[in-house]
């Protein structure tokens, strides 16, 4: 299984680009079953939106604004979206532990993805390949 960071989440938005065009051809190689993202990727990127809504100040900026979260939950309809569950939790707990400099939300996906034994999909290679026992791939390069 592959699981999309928030990054990816983000890109497959963004229609056109090289990047993302990469990342659907190589994403059309795989069943729909054996690719997810997390809740707390959709977490972040609702949080943003959210954030973006309310400082639009123009009904044009807002009008814009909701157009991109409803792309954004066309992006997740028919997409799997892995649970923080007790056994992701545990993961956390003992990620935490281990001192692994990575930010909550960051820790919070990698416990999912090591609880599903999954590749996580990111352009973030650096600071996941901290920890031990992750496999991650970057498709858009």
């Amino acid at each position: 299984m592959f699981v999309l960071d928030t990054d990816y989440m983000s890109l497959l938005e963004w229609a056109g680009r090289p990047e993302t065009e990469r990342l659907r051809a190589r994403l059309r190689e795989y069943p729909e079953s054996e690719v997810a993202t997390t809740i707390i990727t959709y977490e972040e990127q609702v949080r943003g939106w959210m954030a973006y809504i309310a400082k639009a100040r123009s009904m044009e900026q807002q009008i814009t604004a909701y157009r991109r979260l409803k792309a954004q939950l066309a992006n997740y309809s028919g997409r799997l979206v892995l649970d923080f569950d007790e056994v992701a939790a545990s993961v956390f707990q003992r990620l935490r532990r281990s001192r692994v400099r990575l930010g909550t939300k960051d820790l919070q996906i990698a416990s999912i993805v090591l609880a599903h034994g999954a590749t996580l999909l990111t352009k973030n290679l650096s600071d996941f390949r901290q920890i031990d026992g992750l496999k991650v791939e970057d498709w858009t390069v």
